[in-house]
Formats: structure tokens, C-alpha cells, sequence
């Protein structure tokens, strides 16, 4: 006992912001943190693409960080729209692994429908030429979201995570039916999302990824705080219990999951 508590279970935070404010003052004490409850690898997400060099210089500078970056769709009517070319000259960087987060968001931004899904597109189609996988958020707007996936798989393939998944059931099943991965957040762990749970209990476990989407959405204890990538073991311990499994045995299975989308940050 002594020794797994002194070197937890290895696991991934594969979505967080650690260039937003809530980190500047403290970003090293809280990577470690993360390292301490066993999270060694984490992805930073960059949602405004003239923030890249900011995110960049974060995963350059820690071992075991890596970054993507996109256009998230509520930014996309404020943002210069992005290129394909763009994005895949980003991609070049070693630590560059996901393409994203892009997306649809209605529940906010419905009025900037149309551009988002211009961007979508876009980011659809940097996914397709670079082989890494999109990053998805997805707020209000299954059925276009379904539909644009779809069409995209249509042309090219290309693999997809549908992050920090709290959407309908149908969207759910038709993004596994294309192949894709759902990401578990802390939404998970609220006791009011009864349907989150069903859903990713319903999912095979070999397609099911854990994130903080840190600062946002910490679980309980922290509550109504600042998240941080520390936290993923506090999600993945509800993982835990909905498959029935160990906490280390789902570690283990969301970090082969990882490996396997993000291949360029595989241990």
C-alpha cells in the first residue's frame, strides 16, 4: 500500500490550459502537482491561435507538456479564420500533437454558426493532411456536429477526440461508430450528470480518454475552484467505479487510449 501511494498510477490529462491567468503565477508548482498524483503527461490547449507561442513555449519548457492548437468556436467570429497550411506548419513542432480545439458552440455563439462551421472545416481538413487527431468541443449542436464529422470522414480519413463529452447520447454513439474517442471530465463527476455517467458507462473502454479542462469544471472536492491537472486522478476514480475496474487499471487503459490517438506523445 505504501508504495502505490508513494508512486500513484501513471495517467494523462489530455486537455488543459496552462497558459490561461489562473496559472501564471504558480504553472511549475502546479505541474507538480500533477506529477506528484501521478499525472506525467499533459496537453495544453491553445484556443486563439496568436496565443501559439505562449502554449508553445510552455510545453517546450516541461517535460512530459505538449500542446495543440486551433480556433475554439466561440473565438471563431473574433479570430482571423485559420488556414490548412497554417495549421500544418504548426504541426511541424515536435511537441505539436493534436489539432484543435475547434468545434460548434450554440449554446453561446449560435449567431457565429456559420463561420464556426468554415472553421471546422478547416481544422477537419489539417487533421486529415498532418495524421494527428482533432480536438472537438461541442456545446448545443449535435446535429450539425454529426453531420460535419461525418462528411469529413466521407473525403479522409482522420481520427477524432470529442472533448470533455457531456453532448446527447446520439452524438456519442455516432462519434464511436466513426471511430472516435470521448474524454471524461470533471462534468462527469457532478452529481447532477446522471446522463454524463450513463453515457461513457455505456462506451468501451478501449475509446475513453480523462482531462481536467483545467481551470475550468473541477471535481469534488474542488468544486467551484480552480482545476488543475492534479485533479485527473479525481475523475478517473469515477471512471473507476463506472467500469468497474481499478483505478490503476483505468490509468492504464486511458493511457494506452492516449497513446494510441496522440501517437506523437507516447511514452
Amino acid at each position: 500500500m505504501a508504495e502505490t501511494e508513494t508512486h500513484p498510477p501513471e495517467i494523462v490529462d489530455s486537455h488543459c490550459h496552462l497558459d490561461f491567468p489562473d496559472f501564471a503565477e504558480e504553472l511549475p508548482e502546479a505541474i507538480a502537482r500533477a506529477r506528484a498524483a501521478g499525472v506525467t503527461r499533459m496537453v495544453t490547449i491553445c484556443t486563439r491561435l496568436r496565443n501559439e507561442p505562449a502554449v508553445r513555449a510552455i510545453a517546450e519548457a516541461h517535460d512530459g507538456v505538449f500542446y495543440a492548437a486551433g480556433t475554439h468556436p466561440m473565438s471563431a467570429a473574433e479570430e482571423p479564420l485559420t488556414s490548412v497550411q497554417d495549421l500544418v506548419a504548426l504541426a511541424r513542432h515536435p511537441k505539436f500533437v493534436g489539432i484543435g480545439e475547434t468545434g460548434l458552440d450554440y449554446h453561446y455563439t449560435a449567431d457565429s454558426a456559420e463561420v464556426q462551421k468554415t472553421s471546422l472545416r478547416i481544422h477537419i481538413e489539417a487533421a486529415q493532411e498532418t495524421g494527428l487527431p482533432l480536438i472537438i468541443h461541442a456545446r448545443a449542436a449535435d446535429a450539425d456536429m454529426e453531420a460535419i464529422l461525418a462528411e469529413g470522414l466521407k473525403s479522409r480519413p482522420y481520427s477524432c477526440v470529442m472533448h470533455c463529452y457531456s453532448s446527447g447520447p446520439r452524438l456519442a454513439q455516432a462519434s464511436l461508430e466513426m471511430g472516435f474517442y470521448l474524454s471524461m471530465s470533471g462534468i462527469a463527476t457532478f452529481p447532477k450528470s446522471t446522463e454524463v455517467r450513463e453515457i461513457f458507462a455505456a462506451a468501451p473502454l478501449d475509446r475513453i480518454l480523462v482531462e481536467t479542462d483545467a481551470p475550468y469544471l473541477a471535481p469534488p472536492p474542488h468544486r467551484g475552484r480552480r482545476n488543475e491537472p492534479a485533479y485527473t486522478a479525481l475523475t478517473a476514480k469515477i471512471g473507476a467505479d463506472l467500469y468497474g475496474v481499478s483505478y490503476a487499471e483505468f490509468a492504464a487503459a486511458t493511457s494506452a487510449n492516449f497513446d494510441r490517438l496522440f501517437w506523437k506523445a507516447k511514452r
